[in-house]
């Protein structure tokens, strides 16, 4: 008995015994990670350094200097032709290039949708049409089609003060196609905060009707009920919309405010709000780590995740604290932002929250020409938009169809036998299960039509990559340039893909 307790005693004490440093797990893969972290941040050094010296030694400039020269450039389209610097330059080739992403996207997914559906449609001759928009658009390159379109349209007959098809109001020439355009009036911003009114009130009438749903059972059309809320708001505030003319002081007293507040309390507020951020997070680690009888189960990886984000708040703080520019920028960009709004709901009551012209045809010298009051898509514009809209719907059509066949079979013969319509069925339940399927292929192509404007420099359009390049090319700049090429593309990448990402996690079915 003495023996074996003796044995026991060894035993437990071996186990208790603390493991040496150089064989403990833990410590292991902490030195390691901290190794590998500085031996990649001092490989980086090094070869930025490398690459500084090589530039300097062929005098290659790589400052952003050439931000604030004037760029000596003229532009063929955008919200300023004539830019005096190079930053204003590749402004206007980034709000070109938005402009036609956004729109390309609208159109593609609306054009994708009307093909998709009709390549299940039941017709023998809409199904066979559809496929032969699909196969064949998606099997020639995009560049292709654009200069096609390009060629198309430059080929026109010339621009005359009788040009058509209708004169007044659709013009389509060499210099590209003009049509009446709808804008935003004065008044817009005040009837927008009318409307705005409007949306909250629909929430509240959607979440009314949706209890008395679940209350009584029968179908309250919350929807409806809400879209026709927000319409009766937008119509009223055609009328009314004069009276919120008072906000504009409202951002007049914080655009002061913006310029007597000290950089310091800035910095102390950015603190905050990033020891909130950080704290938060690893609060909300430790409550999905946590059991359901209260036991805390903690990694490695764990550990290092949450030391991670406290070192990373940790230095932006630094950062912000002894980076005044930081605050300084953020307290500028304010009040520029609300002297902007203060400026947009200072107008005379009676302007009009939107307005509308119809093209129109000047011949100023020997050649006519479009005038600025339509809306008007110059060849180049044409050549993109119709390239990457026709390009792209086919690949969401694509799309569309295979995530409404990966729906059970099943469900569209029960739709059918509680006696919906097909259109019944698809809207209620077939598309509501289909379009998790659908979104995040749908956000590749949202992905793939922004980087593909692109190749709007084949075609004369001023994209930011056709006005970096003859940027570039006039300042020497093509590392600076490229380093903004990637950055806005990265920017507009991330962007799409958290939108794509919040819609797909609000559509996922919830487990119990």
């Amino acid at each position: 008995m003495q023996s074996s307790a003796e044995e026991k005693s060894s035993t437990l004490k071996a186990v208790s015994q603390r493991v040496p440093l150089w064989r403990d797990v833990v410590v292991i893969k902490w030195v390691t990670q901290l190794a590998l972290l500085a031996v990649v941040v001092s490989s980086l050094w090094f070869l930025a350094g490398q690459a500084g010296d090589n530039l300097q030694a062929r005098n290659i400039n790589t400052g952003f200097d050439f931000l604030e020269r004037p760029p000596d450039i003229q532009l063929s389209e955008g919200i300023d032709t004539s830019p005096a610097t190079g930053g204003r330059a590749l402004w206007v080739g980034m709000v070109n290039t938005l402009r036609m992403a956004v729109v390309g996207i609208i159109f593609a997914t609306f054009l994708g949708v009307i093909v998709g559906l009709a390549r299940l449609s039941n017709n023998w001759l809409i199904k066979r049409l559809a496929g032969i928009w699909i196969e064949t658009l998606r099997n020639v390159p995009l560049l292709v089609q654009m200069i096609f379109y390009f060629a198309v349209l430059t080929a026109l007959p010339r621009v005359s003060l009788d040009s058509g098809p209708i004169n007044g109001w659709f013009h389509v020439s060499n210099k590209g196609i003009s049509m009446p355009r709808v804008f935003i009036s004065d008044g817009f911003y005040q009837w927008i905060t009318v409307v705005g009114v409007g949306c909250i009130a629909a929430y509240f009438i959607r979440k009314q009707r949706l209890r008395k749903q679940d209350l009584t059972g029968q179908d309250t059309h919350a929807i409806s009920w809400s879209f026709f809320t927000v319409c009766t708001f937008a119509i009223i505030g055609i009328f009314v919309h004069p009276i919120f003319g008072f906000i504009g002081e409202i951002f007049a007293g914080l655009a002061t405010l913006f310029e007597n507040i000290p950089t310091s309390i800035i910095k102390i507020l950015l603190s905050v709000i990033l020891i909130f951020f950080a704290t938060r997070w690893i609060r909300n680690f430790f409550a999905s780590r946590r059991s359901a009888t209260g036991h805390l189960s903690l990694i490695d990886d764990d550990i290092f995740r949450m030391v991670f984000v406290g070192t990373g708040a940790l230095i932006a703080i630094i950062v912000v604290v002894s980076w005044t520019g930081i605050s300084s920028w953020i307290l500028n960009s304010g009040r520029d932002l609300f002297h902007m709004l203060e400026a947009k709901f200072e107008v005379d009551g009676a302007a009009r929250p939107f307005d509308a012209m119809k093209p129109d045809i000047v011949k100023p010298g020997k050649f006519a020409n479009y005038g600025t009051s339509g809306l008007t898509m110059t060849p180049g514009f044409a050549a993109v938009f119709f390239g990457v809209v026709f390009y792209t719907s086919a690949f969401v059509a694509e799309i569309i169809r295979g995530g409404i066949l990966a729906v059970p079979k099943g469900q569209i013969e029960a739709a059918n036998a509680v006696g919906l319509s097909r259109g019944q069925s698809l809207r209620h339940i077939v598309l509501p299960q289909a379009i998790r399927i659908i979104l995040p292929p749908m956000g590749n192509q949202y992905l793939n039509l922004t980087k593909n404007t692109s190749l709007a420099i084949a075609v004369g359009y001023s994209d930011i990559v056709q006005v970096g390049q003859t940027v570039y090319n006039q300042t020497g700049k093509s590392l600076p340039v490229m380093a903004i090429w990637m950055l806005f593309y990265l920017t507009c990448s991330l962007t799409i893909s958290v939108i794509v990402n919040y819609y797909n996690v609000r559509m996922k079915i919830v487990e119990r």
